[in-house]
């Protein structure tokens, strides 16, 4: 590591923890204030962003990032629209910071309660999304968090544009600038510097591919809040309706497909198999989608490639899908069990004894019933902006929005109690 990409590190470090004394004391009114004005000006500096980010798109093309990144990395009108929307309603909601659980009284007497507070200095490493370093500051900012961000070297200059709009909303609110610091050097010792300074950094958040995700699982000596990929899968069963499983298998496969949430395989019941996939064969066809299938399913659709093992295990973002019969449910839930990322499964069927089995049983940080695995993101599930979706166990699953990026204290008042 350079000594200037560590003097840097360090400095920016220190500057987050003495800002994180000062943010979790903020107001909800300075907060949300803050959030607004950002808002308002990525609109206003619409041309600016688009100018900015097309210097990072033409250097995503030279260098041949695959399309899915691409339009991961695109910074449209309607792109822009968005984060200014979610800024809006980050604001609106309420502030998790202070606020209790139910209290109990103990028998002699005390009350006793938990109360919401900040996690601290939170450091965000991703890649390709520029629209994460506006939720990742908006979200820490308002659940009380300093916050260091670190994005994709592709996205360099988009994502310093985007630091200058958060600066001036701070700014504008009263708040110190270093609450929201966007790391401005591409040396990739600047990650590992960050992964490692538990002195300023409190947990880190990665957003990105497989070999990011391993590389500071290795690392890290600050806690992660994964993000891991995306591997989704949706089951129909014996007992689905047809119709309403043709729809939710076909848009969860074709609504985007460079979001973690896309459906990347399609298991199907073998006592419903030859009414389902050619039918929805023909529409993926429509939608240029390649499909790799098991012998069972390659008998139905013949223009189907031979599905490998590492197939089952593939996230591919893309026009892509693997698609196995299965025997029955029990299958099917093994088959998740053994290939799925944790992300996003669902479960197509009229019974609710197979529905609920599938819940109870599929261990993934979202588990859906008649639904396409599109809906995982933090506005669907009505938390605003999303920081990520974990598939952690510890400390929070599925999308982390406001509460997922705080902890908590016991809070206990007394009147002169004594222990016995």
């Amino acid at each position: 590591m350079t000594q200037s990409v560590n003097e840097l590190m360090e400095k920016i470090g220190a500057q987050a923890r003495k800002a994180s004394t000062y943010i979790m004391q903020a107001s909800d009114e300075q907060k949300s204030t803050a959030l607004r004005f950002m808002a308002q000006r990525l609109l206003e500096n619409a041309n600016y962003l688009k100018t900015e980010n097309a210097k990072d798109l033409e250097n995503a093309r030279k260098n041949n990032l695959e399309p899915a990144l691409l339009d991961r990395l695109t910074l449209s009108d309607k792109a822009i629209h968005l984060m200014a929307t979610g800024l809006n309603q980050i604001a609106a909601m309420a502030d998790p910071v202070g606020s209790l659980s139910a209290t109990r009284v103990l028998p002699n007497g005390i009350n006793i309660a938990q109360m919401r507070v900040p996690l601290g200095v939170i450091g965000i490493i991703y890649e390709s999304r520029p629209n994460v370093t506006i939720d990742a500051a908006a979200l820490c900012l308002k659940s009380g968090n300093a916050s260091i961000l670190r994005g994709g070297s592709e996205s360099f200059h988009s994502n310093l544009a985007l630091g200058n709009i958060i600066r001036e909303g701070l700014a504008h609110a009263g708040l110190p600038e270093t609450v929201v610091q966007v790391v401005n050097t591409t040396d990739r010792a600047a990650v590992g510097k960050l992964i490692t300074m538990t002195e300023y950094v409190d947990v880190i958040i990665p957003r990105g591919g497989k070999n990011l995700i391993k590389r500071l699982s290795e690392e890290a000596r600050v806690p992660l809040i994964k993000h891991l990929d995306g591997n989704c899968h949706i089951y129909i069963d014996q007992y689905a309706d047809l119709e309403k499983a043709f729809q939710i298998a076909l848009q969860a496969k074709t609504f985007r497909y460079g979001i973690c949430g896309a459906m990347e395989t399609l298991l199907v019941h073998a006592a419903i198999a030859q009414e389902v996939l050619p039918r929805l064969a023909q529409a993926y066809a429509e939608h240029q989608v390649e499909l790799r299938g098991c012998e069972k399913t390659r008998a139905l659709i013949p223009d189907a490639k031979p599905a490998t093992e590492e197939d089952w295990d593939t996230e591919y973002l893309g026009p892509i899908l693997a698609i196995r019969v299965v025997d029955n449910l029990e299958q099917a839930i093994e088959h998740i069990a053994r290939h799925s990322s944790g992300h996003t499964e669902s479960i197509i069927t009229e019974r609710i004894h197979e529905a609920s089995l599938f819940q109870r049983q599929v261990d993934s940080s979202s588990v859906y019933v008649n639904l396409p695995t599109i809906f995982s993101d933090g506005f669907e599930y009505g938390l605003g902006a999303e920081i990520g979706i974990s598939t952690n166990r510890l400390h929070t699953r599925g999308p982390v929005g406001l509460e997922g990026l705080t902890t908590y204290k016991w809070v206990l008042n007394g009147n002169g109690q004594l222990r016995k």
